[in-house]
Order: structure tokens, then C-alpha cells, then sequence
């Protein structure tokens, strides 16, 4: 294979346009699993940058991820100290799984005249043996892309995992066949066998072979992200596809549109110490145990419970007697639940979504470009809000219907829009915003803003907003 060694450039793409619901209620919509620091001090995201730039010194990643995320991925890539380049977040204005996301990139670097060797990876998993991973990929997997191979990455199973998707072994480094995620049965029955791989949605792949076998194998998703490509806006660091064409595509998984109907797939079995983290059992697996096989994270007390998690982010959290269980505070939500269930989480997600709840998709502390509100009360015609502001940053220009809103100053320097008015306030200094009165609150400061919101009126929603101007694009 070293013949193809002349031609070896690289370039990373990550996926994080998940939403993690098997962790929920830590992991939610509008703030998922991979922007959290679930295990050490760097979020799941962070990790995989770090582990991308070592695969491609010099070369920053790309990452797909939805319109609701691309701030925060932004201000992830900020927090390490990594400046995202010019169009390096691949913005998409609506899910439709990882078929589209890859041809997105795919498509965007043949647009800039390259045809490098993808590396594809999800945004939230971890790879424990770092530098077993880099040779594999850069060796092995690179010298199969390069031949014009969909190379992936197949973990050896250690136990009957349903939560995953399985590769069969074919001759060499050939996949035989791929099989969604089976039930208990199948996954026991394909563990026994000693055949097959977990898929671990790693791909190591050249542009122009993904989308030569995209264009054959599912051609309407070729053409409609190729169009969204074209039309593609670019905003700073964000390249935002085109939202009729993009949204156009049918929605598929790159198992499904390709990986399962070609027979160009490779296999490179990896022994990388490779987790998904994709429920509350894999974290429990990854964790620090004490003696009794308890994983705790904040405050915790226990008394005579074993085997199990437990994860308390704002109050005590007491435990009598359990075992192989999970428990997990926050704010507004506790989960408890059977280790051996964790993978039907799922199904309370949907009951809350079905009912319209917040608690599905957002924590009481809410995350925007320009900084973090929090309610910390509310009733009938009124709301009271905690509210940060980064230094420089701005909340729109803006209006509301249906409510009036008082500001209360607590910390730092706040410039504020009031109609044709601008006024600066300080500590314990207050302004009132009546009904129907454009507003804008900016924090000109050095240190961050905080300031306590108390909203008063007859429909106090978070849609009661109209904008006039903002910085981040927000309509």
C-alpha cells in the first residue's frame, strides 16, 4: 500500500448536530451532550477537536451542526483557544441525519478544488488510546481511502450492545454487510458469532469516493445538498446552506444511503478504547468507581448502594440502599431509572415533546450567543430572570407586545437602548421597559453583565419578541 503514501492530505469533519436525549435530563436539545464537560475538564466536543488537529496539524476542523447550535460550537472552539477560520462551521438550517451532513462537506471541498481524505467523526464520543487511534487512521485507514475505499472504523463488541449499529467481517479489510441496531437476540446471536465489528460512525474516505457512491446510490440527497452548497451564504466563520434545498433532501443516516449498498466499504478493527458515552451506563463504565462500584458526581451522600450513578448538579442528593441504578438531578428534572433500562430514556423524551415541555429541550439556565438567562421564578403576569451578558456582547434590538420588563443592575456596566434614548447603568441602578418600547441591553464592559429581569404582563413567552436588529442573524 505504500505506494499512495504521496498524497495524504487530511481534513477532519465533525459531526455535532445530536441532541444526546439518552442522556437526558443533563443532555437536552438546545444545549447537547457534546458541549458538556462529562468527563475531565474539556466538553466532548473539545476532545474530538483536539484529537483532530493531531491527525492534521494546521488544518482546523469542520464541523456540521444545526442553526440552533452554531454559536455554541463557536464558543467552544473560542474556550480552546482554537479561532475558527473563515467558513469552517457548516451551518444546517434543518436535520436530515449524517448523509446529508457528510455530503456537505464533501461537496464544499471539491467547491474549494481539493480532494482531500475525509475524517469523519461524531462530535460526542471518546477514544481513550488516543495514539493507537492517530496511527490507525493515518496508516491503515489512509492507505485503504486512498485506493478509493469507504474506509470505517469497527470496534471489537464487548457485549451484547443494542444502542449500536454492527459491521460484518468480509475478505481482508472488506465489510461484508452492515446491520442497524438489533434487538437483545440479534445482538447476542452476532456477539457469539465473533463476525462482526460495532460500527463506530468514524469514516476515513476521500471526498470524491463518498460522493461518487452518493451520486449512484442516493441521488436525490446528492443534488439537493449539492444545490444548498451553491447557494450557500458565508457569515464570519459559518458557511449557512441554503435552507430550501438543504431541507428539500430526504432525510438518511450514511449507513443507509451508502455504507449498506456499496461494495467499495472497508473494515479496520481498532482497539482504541472507544466509547460512545451515548447513555448513562456507558458513563457509568467510564467512571471513577469507589469501592462499592458507585460512580458519584456533586453532592451525594450514600448509604449501602452499589453498582450505580449518581449525578446531582444543584442540590443534595441522598441514596438508601440501591443498586445498579441511576439517579441524576438538575434544576428543573430527576431521572431514576434501572441501569439495564437507560437505552429507553428515549421514550421520555418523546412523552415530553409529545406535550409540548420545556424540559425537553432546554435547561432553566438557557444558553444565546450573547450570553445565559435563567428563570429563577415564575406565576401568573410575571417572570423573574437572571441574565448574563459577555463582555461586548449585544441582545437585539427588540420589542415586545405583551409585556413590560424592569432591569435591575447587579454586577458590571450595562449601555441600554431605550426608544431614542441611551442610558448607562451600574450597580443597584434600575431602568423600566413599558409595553411596546423598542429596547436593546449591551454590556460595554470588561467583566460580565448580570442583572436581574422582572417581566410583568398578560403573555410572558419567549416568542413575544420582535426584532429589529441583531448581531447574530437572529430574525
Amino acid at each position: 500500500m505504500n505506494e499512495h503514501k504521496e498524497n495524504r492530505d487530511i481534513q477532519p469533519v465533525i459531526l455535532a448536530g445530536g441532541t444526546g436525549t439518552r442522556l437526558w435530563p443533563l443532555s437536552r436539545a438546545l444545549y447537547p451532550k457534546q458541549v458538556m464537560n462529562l468527563i475531565g475538564e474539556a466538553s466532548l466536543l473539545q476532545l474530538t477537536v483536539q484529537r483532530s488537529l493531531s491527525m492534521a496539524p494546521g488544518t482546523t476542523p469542520w464541523i456540521v451542526t444545526g442553526a440552533e447550535h452554531r454559536f455554541l460550537i463557536k464558543e467552544q472552539l473560542e474556550e480552546m483557544g482554537v479561532t475558527p477560520s473563515h467558513a469552517t462551521i457548516i451551518v444546517e438550517p434543518c436535520g436530515k441525519n449524517t448523509a446529508p451532513a457528510v455530503a456537505a462537506a464533501a461537496l464544499l471541498a471539491r467547491s474549494r478544488s481539493r480532494d482531500p481524505v475525509l475524517l469523519v467523526s461524531p462530535s460526542d464520543h471518546m477514544i481513550i488510546k488516543e495514539e493507537k487511534f492517530r496511527e490507525i487512521v493515518l496508516n491503515q485507514a489512509m492507505d485503504l481511502a486512498l485506493q478509493g475505499l469507504l474506509v470505517t472504523i469497527g470496534i471489537e463488541p464487548t457485549g451484547p450492545e443494542t444502542g449500536f449499529g454492527y459491521i460484518k467481517k468480509g475478505q481482508g479489510y472488506m465489510a461484508e454487510a452492515f446491520v442497524e441496531k438489533p434487538d437483545r437476540a440479534g445482538a447476542q446471536e452476532m456477539l457469539s458469532s465473533g463476525d462482526y465489528y460495532w460500527n463506530a460512525g468514524i469514516f476515513v474516505m476521500k471526498a470524491s469516493s463518498f460522493l461518487d457512491e452518493l451520486q449512484g446510490l442516493a441521488p436525490m440527497i446528492y443534488r439537493s445538498v449539492e444545490d444548498a452548497v451553491k447557494k450557500a451564504g458565508q457569515e464570519g466563520p459559518f458557511v449557512l446552506l441554503e435552507e430550501e434545498a438543504f431541507c428539500g433532501s430526504p432525510e438518511d443516516s450514511i449507513d443507509y444511503a451508502v455504507m449498506e449498498k456499496t461494495d467499495k466499504v472497508a473494515v479496520v478493527p481498532a482497539d482504541i478504547g472507544w466509547s460512545d458515552v451515548g447513555s448513562w451506563n456507558a458513563l457509568w463504565e467510564m467512571g471513577d468507581k469507589d469501592r462499592h462500584q458507585n460512580v458519584i458526581q456533586g453532592d451525594v451522600l450514600t448509604i449501602d448502594c452499589k453498582g450505580s450513578l449518581f449525578l446531582s448538579t444543584e442540590r443534595l442528593l441522598a441514596a438508601i440502599g440501591l443498586e445498579n441504578v441511576v439517579v441524576v438531578e438538575t434544576k428543573d428534572a430527576v431521572l431514576v431509572a434501572c441501569k439495564e433500562h437507560c437505552q429507553d430514556i428515549k421514550a421520555i423524551v418523546e412523552g415530553l415533546k409529545k406535550e409540548s415541555r420545556d424540559e425537553a429541550v432546554i435547561h432553566k439556565k438557557v444558553h444565546r450567543p450573547w450570553g445565559t438567562y435563567e428563570t429563577i421564578d415564575i406565576a401568573p403576569r410575571f417572570r423573574v430572570k437572571r441574565i448574563t451578558v459577555k463582555p461586548g456582547a449585544s441582545l437585539s434590538l427588540q420589542m415586545h407586545h405583551h409585556r413590560a420588563e424592569h432591569w435591575i443592575v447587579v454586577r458590571g456596566t450595562a449601555r441600554i437602548q431605550r426608544g431614542e434614548e441611551v442610558i448607562l447603568l451600574t450597580e443597584n441602578q434600575s431602568t423600566y421597559i413599558p409595553v411596546g418600547r423598542k429596547h436593546r441591553l449591551e454590556n460595554p464592559g470588561l467583566i460580565p453583565l448580570e442583572l436581574v429581569e422582572v417581566q410583568s404582563g398578560s403573555y410572558l413567552g419567549e416568542d413575544d419578541i420582535v426584532r429589529f436588529d441583531d448581531d447574530y442573524g437572529r430574525g
